[in-house]
């Protein structure tokens, strides 16, 4: 992967070389980079990202709606040449580029019908959603009204091209785009941490049930790294494992056979792409408790 620009190298570059660096974020459009690069110098990296939305904002309808155009419909199997290297890899680190026969009749089908009713692509920031919170929204939003879903489009367009800009320019006041998930087991019982609890995380939905992310509690009760991070945390169902009778057998605690608890599971929602999800656990040998913590 290239490194990033930094910022304020973009700002003094000449305007050809700004649009050969920057061309690419927008699909198709290397018009939005030549309008951004005549607003330089742009005093932190959200407000290059602001100036070339409104670039687009600003263009004509009919500029507006053959950009729209241009984007990939989603889960096609038609490997295109025209589709942009960042779409590519947008829609396969989602899967969407080796669908079972299944999901890609139902892509397909959907496809077919928003294009049909708005007359472009149904697009959606893929890298915000997990595989099910795309097909929900491919159905609410098929309800909308013309305007209302150009508006979406533009809206999602602004989602993925503020995670395409932070991934090439380094600067100063950079959009939030990641978020955060953790977790903290306390035990009760004990009255400290709990230490050596294995943790398994899970996505679970219609369309996929995956392992995530696999770890175990230290000194503290906290995992050594956030269980996701670095990235937006994906619209969807999640679950976190616990392994509550390994640990309490290792303390000596004297259990039934089997144990009341074994392997505690917790589901939960995520709904913001770019929060902090923070998941404690107080836990007994005999009970437990969960919230959204901070």
């Amino acid at each position: 992967m290239t490194a990033p620009l930094a910022l304020d190298a973009l700002n003094r570059l000449p305007a050809a070389d700004f649009v050969a660096a920057l061309g690419e974020v927008f699909e198709h459009a290397p018009w939005v980079a030549e309008a951004a690069a005549r607003g330089r110098p742009y005093p932190t990296v959200a407000a290059l990202h602001t100036a070339m939305v409104a670039a687009v904002q600003a263009a004509p309808a009919e500029r507006q709606l053959a950009f729209i155009r241009a984007h990939p419909e989603l889960g096609s199997r038609v490997r295109r040449a025209d589709i942009a290297a960042d779409s590519q890899a947008e829609q396969g680190s989602l899967g969407l580029d080796r669908l079972s026969a299944e999901e890609f009749e139902r892509f397909a089908r959907l496809n077919a019908a928003y294009r049909e009713k708005f007359g472009f692509p149904f697009i959606v920031c893929v890298r915000r959603h997990t595989r099910d919170s795309i097909l929900r929204q491919f159905a609410s939003r098929l309800d909308n009204d013309p305007a209302a879903e150009r508006a979406s489009a533009l809206a999602e367009i602004g989602l993925i091209t503020r995670l395409r800009l932070v991934a090439k320019v380094d600067g100063p006041g950079r959009p939030k785009t990641d978020g955060r998930l953790s977790t903290h087991v306390l035990d009760t019982h004990a009255g400290k941490p709990a230490a050596g609890i294995a943790i398994a995380l899970y996505e679970v939905g219609a369309s996929a049930r995956g392992l995530l992310a696999q770890a175990v509690t230290n000194a503290g009760g906290r995992t050594d790294a956030p269980l996701l991070s670095g990235a937006p945390l994906r619209i969807g169902t999640y679950e976190l494992q616990f392994a509550l009778g390994d640990y309490f057998a290792s303390r000596g605690i004297d259990l039934a056979d089997p144990p009341f608890l074994d392997i505690v599971p917790l589901r939960f929602s995520i709904a913001e792409p770019e929060g902090h999800y923070h998941v404690p656990l107080l836990v007994t040998p005999w009970s437990y408790a969960t919230y959204r913590g901070s």
